[in-house]
């Protein structure tokens, strides 16, 4: 576990994670790491046709990634200065899981598990999930023209595959905590009360984690 706060926001496309993170960023003085969608050159195909590119599409992915996360562990976390990230490297799977044949998939997890065995991992994590319906206005109304080809039945089982992992990831990391919360019920990017609660939920981590920190270092 790091040694600072080192915070991830995951959920579905289109589900708010960008919007969040650069909110508690803001608020919070932490540095904000965000994830390159846009910038995958074969993220358009692959919205058109998911099984002609899928593997290239995760692979630019999985690697972008892991040079970001390098990167910020030398720069913020080893030198004690806190992160929000929205999104965490795991999501790879959880994408090529649902994208790729099995025989791309073996090869895609003997990379991954080699890039990530050793990659700093968050001490908090904050879990966006909504309905298809909230999803989907979401997406129209950030309007980036790669995703408008997106089709809702991929997104609706995403989803699912999101609370799956998700409950798994609970399961299997009961020392990090995750915050839940629901986009059907709340708009942080509207509302201020919203943004407020999930501020409080927050705080109330950070103290918890501030005092484990302690507790290590008086081990030590």
């Amino acid at each position: 576990m790091t040694e600072v706060p080192f915070i991830a926001i995951e959920g579905p496309i289109g589900i708010g994670k960008t919007s969040l993170a650069k909110k508690l960023s803001n608020h919070y003085g932490f540095h904000l790491l965000k994830e390159i969608v846009e910038e995958n050159p074969f993220l358009g195909k692959f919205y058109e046709d998911i099984e002609a590119w899928s593997f290239q599409t995760e692979m630019f992915f999985l690697c972008n990634r892991f040079k970001q996360l390098e990167d910020i562990e030398k720069q913020y976390l080893n030198n004690k200065e806190a992160v929000i990230s929205d999104y965490h490297i795991s999501k790879n799977m959880i994408f090529a899981k649902r994208t790729l044949k099995a025989d791309k998939l073996d090869k895609y997890k003997k990379i991954y598990h080699i890039l990530t065995e050793d990659m700093p991992v968050p001490n908090m994590m904050i879990y966006l999930n909504a309905s298809l319906d909230t999803i989907l206005k979401r997406i129209h109304l950030r309007g980036r023209d790669i995703e408008q080809n997106i089709k809702p039945s991929y997104l609706e089982q995403l989803s699912q595959d999101y609370e799956h992992y998700m409950n798994e990831f609970e399961q299997m990391h009961p020392e990090i905590p995750v915050i839940r919360i629901n986009g059907d019920d709340v708009d942080f990017v509207q509302y201020q009360v919203d943004l407020d609660t999930i501020i409080q939920k927050v705080d109330m981590h950070l103290k918890k984690l501030s005092e484990e920190l302690k507790g290590n270092k008086n081990e030590s």
